[in-house]
């Protein structure tokens, strides 16, 4: 991204999706020139936006002030992203992070959503389907399956409870966070029990991708940190069963 020549030219078709009601978003990213230019394009896409260019400032912004997204670097000074995020988890911030870095192995990938993180986005990036991809995640909890049918705890036969209006897992006397994309998806796989839920069905609906036909592992990624929180043995799951060349089925 070049910030200064790129961020308005790539935003000018996302203005009409901008949320009605101004969500606040913080930007923590070191390198000041792409900071300012992520800023100015989120600014233009109707949001307000704050930068921080270190960990510890954006834990700082974060205990001072309510966002409803961060857009998180990985690589920062101090205190780097990765440590960021299991601060704000540990402290029971439910704020959506979504990750942007340079790093893209499977590894990193998989660490920040164990820690986490709701999405995660590689540089070099395009300013437009960065701002489609917040306005997603700002979407997520006014579109699901049912929405008439809230589903605030789930009881699971290996002595598990679920309950996601607090985005808690209850089991062998010990209490586990879900991230709010893993509550989202649980929520999703439980209302649809009684079909197979594609990867298209979950970035649609879950992710609330417009065009849902696109090559990610994002979805498998996710499913496997659900399943190592709520599955008694995460290598043979029972709970979140695989339909081989489909997808998803929730155990009920």
């Amino acid at each position: 991204m070049n910030p200064e020549n790129q961020a308005p030219e790539d935003t000018e078709e996302t203005n009409n999706s901008a949320p009605a009601e101004t969500k606040r978003i913080l930007v923590v990213e070191d390198e000041r020139t792409l900071a300012l230019g992520i800023r100015d394009a989120l600014t233009h896409a109707g949001f307000e936006a704050d930068v921080a260019h270190d960990g510890d400032g954006g834990l700082e912004m974060c205990t001072g002030n309510e966002y409803d997204l961060i857009v998180l670097d990985l690589m920062l000074p101090g205190r780097n992203g990765l440590e960021l995020l299991k601060a704000l988890r540990q402290k029971n911030h439910r704020v959506r992070v979504m990750i942007l870095t340079a790093l893209a192995e499977e590894s990193h990938v998989l660490q920040c959503f164990e820690a986490g993180a709701d999405d995660y986005m590689t540089k070099p990036f395009s300013p437009r389907e960065l701002v489609a991809r917040i306005n997603a995640q700002l979407r997520r909890g006014t579109s699901t399956a049912d929405a008439s049918i809230p589903i605030p705890q789930i009881d699971l036969p290996n002595g598990v409870s679920v309950d996601l209006a607090r985005l808690e897992i209850h089991r062998d006397g010990n209490t586990l966070l879900l991230t709010p994309r893993e509550g989202d998806i649980l929520e999703y796989l439980v209302q649809n029990h009684n079909k197979v839920v594609t990867r298209e069905d979950l970035l649609r609906d879950v992710w609330n991708y417009r065009n849902p036909n696109v090559a990610t592992r994002t979805v498998d990624i996710h499913i496997v940190g659900l399943r190592r929180k709520i599955e008694p043995d995460p290598a043979e799951p029972t709970l979140i069963q695989t339909v081989r060349g489909k997808g998803y089925r929730w155990y009920a």
